[in-house]
């Protein structure tokens, strides 16, 4: 690892900065450069968890997939972030318990299980940045079981919308995937809507008309 990608390691990830010398330099040492283009599964559900991820550049999509193919998004991992997945696995001495893929072309620095539990038991800071995510990503995944569970998906869909102000540009499988629903009941939702004069569908774009429309769907109790 030269200097320069050093330096971005360490922007990206400013905790690393705080490390005992000794550790920093065995990451330098030990952590291995991993390039992946969009679209590419990085581990797939049940497939052994051996290293910890430091992402430098892209998004990693974490989901899980029912046996049918059916998927529901559980978070996006950006750079600077923790992945809670994998330390769950790497903690446990678990495998994965979900599926990563390449959202975008990425790179990251694969750091190996034995030196990231050293991290942890010998770096408060780094202790306490693994844990801070690992606690908001539960508080997240807990909402999403909460939507998933109780609320209709029109509630769920007006909610996604309602995120943005600018016409969204994205489609109904994106949005399924999101919601942990199938297209088609994301497109038939859609055009329930914009029937509704709530929003104007497009290719890929969907603009919002009536947002006090679509926030009293939103709000309406579950039933």
């Amino acid at each position: 690892m030269n200097r320069t990608v050093r330096e971005k390691l360490i922007r990206r990830y400013p905790v690393l900065d705080e490390l005992p010398s000794d550790l920093l330099r065995r990451i330098e040492q030990t952590a291995k450069l991993v390039e992946a283009p969009a679209g590419r599964q990085l581990f797939e559900e049940g497939s052994p968890c051996s290293h910890y991820p430091l992402l430098v550049d892209g998004v990693i999509r974490a989901s899980k997939c029912s046996p049918d193919g059916h998927e529901i998004l559980l978070y996006r991992l950006n750079p600077g972030e923790s992945c809670v997945i994998t330390v769950v696995a790497l903690l446990g001495g678990s495998p994965y318990p979900a599926i990563g893929t390449a959202e975008t072309d990425l790179s990251l620095f694969s750091v190996p299980r034995s030196l990231f539990l050293e991290l942890i038991l010998k770096s408060p800071p780094f202790r306490v940045f693994v844990f801070q995510f690992l606690s908001q990503r539960m508080a997240h995944l807990m909402a999403l079981i909460d939507d998933v569970a109780f609320r209709r998906v029109d509630q769920r869909l007006a909610s996604r919308l309602l995120l943005h102000r600018e016409p969204l540009t994205i489609t109904h499988q994106m949005l399924a995937d999101e919601l942990g629903t199938t297209r088609e009941v994301v497109s038939r939702t859609l055009e329930a809507f914009q029937e509704s004069g709530m929003l104007r569908l497009g290719r890929k774009r969907i603009e919002i008309l009536n947002r006090p429309a679509l926030d009293r769907v939103h709000r309406t109790e579950a039933t």
